[in-house]
């Protein structure tokens, strides 16, 4: 793992991610290149590209997520790998590859015409409503509830996996019950996340192509089984309305490929928010005892420890942007087409925004992390996902006992989410 050279730390290769974010590095970034030139040689399999610029501190990446019209999503897609040339107006039907206004259109192909991001958004979001998420709050609490306890009383030795006990299923099953996937077919949205996730992660075993190189898992090809399983639910729900995500969309104006996309967004996105950050909370609380003491005695509000917590452990370590023109950030010249990656996980531990901010503080107030992203694409379920995080911790506030770290984590090799794969705990 060399460095790009020049004394710069590489923040690129997902095996550094093995152990945790590299923060030291992150703070060397910015410190001394907060826009810093980074290599991107082939690695785990994965091909060689260009190289990018990695952006690292709080101000510069805010600015890059709000200056949609400089720092395009559309124009190369939000990956850090180039995808092939032929699969972009494939992926650009997604939401999230898309930048804002006219421009943003592209051919969705079949039920309709193709929206633009903005009205995209706007139908979502009437799916996603703050009313609807409510409501779901009541069966989000007996879950949590009955995962933990199950949990507790189920250690052995005092002691249980988190992420295997409960975190896995809590997001899982409160996701598929938001989209209204029947119980039997909820196995299917846990495997098609954890094949786009877990792709740089060795103890995957990534789909190969005939040349013997990683498939994408964002292909066409990748996606087919998950895209007629959208279509077929969506049909379902036509004939079987529920109060559910999925029947707003079936009943909505996207035209079938998008519809497809949303159902790929949701099912990935809304998965994978909750169960990174729900275990690296625990584990957050774990490895500071101090702060776990002030939680316990309540001397803190549950929703300002969350935004700490999120902060401390962002469940998306870092988006690619592409500069749609010659710009600088920084004072470091960019030329248009150079991709731009901006790193989350720095931002939230930068000096000039946050006091101390390699101590956990779960009073912290304000709070302007970047857990959920800004500008036009931030993250629309963040509701929801604030919402699923708030109850686990009140219920485990409620059931379990003080718990410190039986064994250390095993965490996701991705420099794209910050994946937790086992956290063992200790009850005492």
């Amino acid at each position: 793992m060399a460095d790009p050279g020049d004394g710069v730390p590489d923040v690129f290769d997902p095996r550094r991610y093995a152990a945790g974010p590299p923060y030291a590095a992150y703070r060397e970034l910015r410190d001394h290149h907060p826009v810093a030139r980074q290599a991107e040689p082939e690695v785990l399999g994965w091909p060689a590209g260009p190289g990018f610029w990695a952006v690292t501190r709080h101000a510069d990446v805010v600015r890059v997520l709000k200056e949609s019209g400089t720092f395009s999503s559309a124009l190369g897609a939000t990956q850090i790998r180039d995808p092939a040339p032929a699969d972009l107006p494939f992926i650009r039907r997604m939401m999230l590859n898309q930048d804002p206004g006219p421009g943003s259109r592209r051919r969705s192909g079949g039920g309709g015409a193709p929206h633009d991001h903005g009205t995209l958004r706007r139908l979502v979001s009437r799916a996603f409503t703050p009313g609807r998420i409510e409501r779901f709050e009541a069966l989000v609490r007996e879950r949590a509830r009955a995962l933990l306890s199950g949990a507790r009383d189920g250690a052995e030795d005092g002691v249980f996996d988190l992420v295997a006990d409960v975190t896995d299923d809590y997001a899982l099953l409160n996701l598929t019950d938001l989209l209204g996937v029947p119980p039997g077919d909820r196995g299917l949205l846990l495997e098609w996340t954890e094949r786009v996730i877990a792709y740089q992660d060795p103890d995957e075993s990534p789909v190969l192509g005939p040349d013997g190189r990683p498939v994408n898992p964002r292909s066409p090809a990748m996606l087919a089984e998950m895209f007629a399983y959208a279509q077929q639910l969506a049909a379902y729900k036509r004939e079987r309305p529920g109060d559910d995500v999925m029947t707003s969309l079936a009943h909505s104006e996207l035209a079938d490929a998008e519809l497809e996309m949303f159902f790929f967004l949701l099912t990935v996105a809304g998965n994978d928010t909750v169960r990174s950050a729900a275990p690296g909370g625990f584990l957050a609380l774990a490895e500071h005892p101090d702060q776990q003491a002030v939680l316990m005695n309540r001397q803190v509000v549950v929703d300002t420890a969350v935004e700490e917590l999120l902060r401390w452990h962002p469940p998306v370590l870092s988006f690619r942007r592409t500069a749609a023109c010659d710009t600088a950030i920084a004072g470091q010249a960019v030329a248009a087409g150079d991709k731009v990656v901006v790193f989350h996980a720095s931002a939230n531990r930068d000096e000039r925004v946050f006091a101390d901010p390699d101590r956990l503080d779960l009073g912290r107030a304000p709070n302007p992390h970047v857990s959920f992203g800004d500008g036009p694409h931030v993250c629309l379920g963040a509701h929801f996902a604030r919402l699923q995080l708030r109850v686990l911790h009140e219920e485990a506030l409620r059931i379990l006992p003080r718990t410190e770290l039986a064994a250390p984590p095993r965490r996701l090799v991705s420099n794209f989410i910050n994946g937790v794969k086992s956290l063992p705990l200790s009850m005492s």
